[in-house]
C-alpha cells in the first residue's frame, strides 16, 4: 500500500464518513488514491476556510470528529481561522494536509510552510509525518487526542514522498499509547458530595452551563438537577440549547449580552455553579464586579487549567460535564430545597417582569426580532440553527425559544464571521435528518458565500437568514454608544443583490422589507427542496439589547430604550 492508501484506510478505520476538502500539489497522491476508498464521502469545498468550518459544524452535529482535507502552503494556512474557531469552542477535528518532500521541508520550496509552527497555537496536538511508518499511528493517536478529555482540533501535515512510498504490509496500531496525556474521566467523589451539599444550603444559588453540557450530552442530567434543587439555570452563548429556555426555570443567556433577569440572579447569587464553561471576558463582564455576592463558586470542567484562570472556585470538579452531573443527581437527597428557596424564585419572577426582551415594532422597518420569532416558530424545538457573528448571532440567542433542549451552533469563543454558512452545510451532511436554518449578516456571510456552490451541488436543504442592515452592525453600534457616535468604516450599502446571487448560483432567493411578508417567505422557504436563500432588510438602526458598556460591570447594563 502507498502512504496515501494506508492514510484512507487508517481513517476508515476510524468511522470516518465524509471528508471536506480541497486538493492541491502536496496531497495531490491522496486524492489520486480516493477513488479506491468510496466508503470516503468527499465533499469538494470552494475555500479551505469553508472546509475547516463544515468540519466544525459536522462535529457539532454529529458528535463524531469533523476531517478536512487541504495541501500546503497557502492551502494549509486557509485552514487556521477555522483551526482557531474549533479550538476555542473545543470542537473535534481532525485536519489533514499535504507537505513538501521531506529532503524539502525547511528549503523554502513551492508552497511550503511552517505549517506545524502556525497552527500549535490553535490546535490541541500536531504531527510532521516524513515517513510512511508513521501515519497508522498518527492517525490514531489524532482520532483519540480530538475526542477525548477537552475536544479540539488535531493536525497531521503529511509530507508528499511519505504518501507516495510504498509499504507491503501496513501494521495497525491496536490501542494508543500516550503516556503523557491523561484526559479527566471521573469526577473526585469527595469534591462532588461537597459540591451538592453547598447546593442544597444556598438561598440564592444559580446554575450557569457552557459548551461543555452540550459536547458531554448532559442536558437532560442538566435539567433533572435544576429541577430536583429548585435552582435557576442559565446558559452562556455556547451554551443556548443546553436548558430549554421556556423551563420555569430558565435565566435564558448569560453575560455582558444576557437577558436581565439572568444578569440580576447572577449578581445576587450566593453560590455559583458553573458548568462546562470558561468564564470568560464576555461572560463576567469587569471580572472585579461579577457575582459580588456569591459566597461559594463551584466550577465543574473537565479541563484542570480551566480552574482558577479567570475566577477561583472554592470547589473544583474535574470531569466530563455529563458525567459529575450524574454523580451528583445520585447524591441529591431528594427533600425539598430551603423555605428561602421559593423566595429566591419569586425574586427571579419579578425580574423577569421588570426587565423582559424588548424591542421596537412600530418604527416602519421590519425588526431582526420579529425574523427570529417567525423563523423559531417553525422550528419546533427539533431545528438545528447555526448563526455567523455580530447583532444576528445575538438576536438569534436571545430570542431562542426551545421548550426542550437543542442545537445552537456559533462561533463564540473566537468569533469568526463567515462561520455560519459553511458551519450549516456541515451540521446537515451530518444530520440530514434535521431542518437547518443559518442566521448570518450581511457582512459576514460574503465572507464564505461561495460555499453555496456546495449546498447547491449536494441538494442539501438549508435555509438561509440574511439579516441585512446595511452596515457592520455590531461594529456600527459600538461606535454609535462607546466610541463618541462616530461611524467609521462600517457602511455596507454597496454589497450584491443577494437574490440575483442566489440565482447565479443557482438556488431560490427572496427579498423581504416588510412585516406583512415574513409569513409568505417563510412558507417557500420550507416548501424548497434544497437550499434557499432569504434576503431580510431589516432596520439599519436595530441594536442587541440588553447590553454592557465596555468596560463596566454586569451591573451597569443597558436595555432598550422606551422610545
Amino acid at each position: 500500500m502507498t502512504g496515501a492508501d494506508i492514510l484512507l484506510t487508517a481513517l476508515e478505520r476510524e468511522g470516518v464518513e465524509h471528508i471536506f476538502g480541497y486538493p492541491g500539489g502536496a496531497n495531490l497522491p491522496i486524492y489520486q488514491a480516493l477513488p479506491g476508498h468510496p466508503k470516503l464521502k468527499h465533499i469538494l469545498v470552494r475555500h479551505e476556510q469553508g472546509a475547516a468550518h463544515m468540519a466544525d459544524g459536522y462535529a457539532r452535529a454529529s458528535g463524531r470528529a469533523g476531517v478536512v482535507f487541504a495541501t500546503s502552503g497557502p492551502g494549509a494556512l486557509n485552514l487556521v481561522t477555522g483551526l482557531a474557531t474549533a479550538f476555542m469552542d473545543s470542537v473535534p477535528m481532525v485536519a489533514i494536509t499535504g507537505q513538501v518532500a521531506s529532503s524539502a521541508v525547511g528549503r523554502d520550496a513551492f508552497q511550503e510552510s511552517d505549517v506545524i509552527g502556525c497552527t500549535q497555537p490553535v490546535t490541541k496536538h500536531n504531527y510532521l509525518v516524513t515517513d510512511v511508518h508513521q501515519i497508522p499511528a498518527a492517525v490514531k493517536e489524532a482520532f483519540y487526542i480530538a475526542t477525548t478529555g477537552r475536544p479540539g482540533p488535531v493536525l497531521i501535515d503529511v509530507c508528499k514522498d511519505a504518501q507516495q512510498a510504498v509499504w507491503e504490509d501496513p501494521e495497525w496500531p491496536s490501542e494508543v499509547d500516550l503516556p503523557g496525556y491523561n484526559p479527566a474521566h471521573d469526577a473526585d467523589l469527595s469534591q462532588v458530595e461537597q459540591a451538592i451539599a453547598a447546593l442544597g444550603k444556598a438561598e440564592r444559588p444559580v446554575i450557569l452551563a457552557g459548551h461543555g453540557v452540550i459536547l458531554s450530552g448532559a442536558e437532560n442530567e442538566l435539567q433533572e438537577l435544576a429541577e430536583r434543587t429548585a435552582t435557576p439555570t442559565g446558559t452562556t452563548l455556547l451554551g443556548v440549547g443546553a436548558f430549554p429556555t421556556n423551563h420555569p426555570l430558565s435565566l435564558h443567556m448569560t453575560g455582558f449580552m444576557g437577558t436581565g433577569w439572568n444578569i440580576k440572579a447572577v449578581q445576587n447569587a450566593d453560590l455559583l455553579m458553573m458548568v462546562g464553561m470558561r468564564v470568560d471576558d464576555r461572560v463576567t463582564a469587569k471580572l472585579g464586579e461579577w457575582a459580588p455576592h456569591a459566597k461559594t463558586f463551584i466550577h465543574v470542567d473537565i479541563d484542570a487549567s480551566e480552574m482558577g484562570k479567570n475566577v477561583r472556585p472554592h470547589l473544583e470538579v474535574v470531569a466530563d460535564a455529563k458525567t459529575a452531573l450524574t454523580e451528583m443527581l445520585k447524591r441529591v437527597n431528594g427533600t425539598p430545597p430551603p423555605a428561602a428557596r421559593g423566595a429566591w424564585l419569586t425574586q427571579i419572577d419579578r425580574w423577569r417582569e421588570e426587565h423582559p426582551l424588548r424591542y421596537t415594532k412600530s418604527n416602519g422597518h421590519l425588526q431582526p426580532q420579529d425574523v427570529m420569532i417567525e423563523m423559531y416558530r417553525r422550528c419546533q424545538d427539533e431545528a438545528i440553527v447555526v448563526a455567523d457573528v455580530g447583532q444576528n448571532q445575538i438576536w438569534a440567542a436571545l430570542w431562542w425559544n426551545y421548550k426542550k433542549p437543542g442545537l445552537f451552533i456559533n462561533s463564540g469563543g473566537a468569533g469568526t464571521m463567515g462561520f455560519a454558512l459553511p458551519a450549516a452545510i456541515g451540521a446537515k451532511v451530518a444530520r440530514p435528518d434535521k431542518q437547518v436554518w443559518c442566521v448570518a449578516g450581511e457582512g459576514g456571510f460574503v465572507m464564505t458565500a461561495q460555499e453555496l456552490s456546495v449546498a447547491v451541488k449536494h441538494k442539501l436543504d438549508i435555509r438561509i437568514v440574511i439579516l441585512n442592515n446595511f452596515n457592520l452592525g455590531m461594529v456600527r453600534q459600538f461606535q454609535d454608544d462607546f466610541y463618541g457616535g462616530i461611524r467609521s468604516e462600517v457602511d455596507l450599502t454597496e454589497m450584491p443583490d443577494f437574490v440575483k446571487l442566489a440565482d447565479a448560483y443557482g438556488l431560490p432567493g427572496y427579498r423581504v422589507t416588510s412585516q406583512d411578508q415574513l409569513k409568505a417567505a417563510f412558507d417557500k422557504a420550507e416548501a424548497t427542496k434544497g437550499p434557499v436563500l432569504i434576503d431580510f432588510r431589516i432596520d439599519p438602526e436595530a441594536n442587541v439589547y440588553p447590553i454592557v458598556p465596555l468596560g463596566k460591570g454586569l451591573n451597569d447594563f443597558w436595555e432598550a430604550p422606551d422610545n
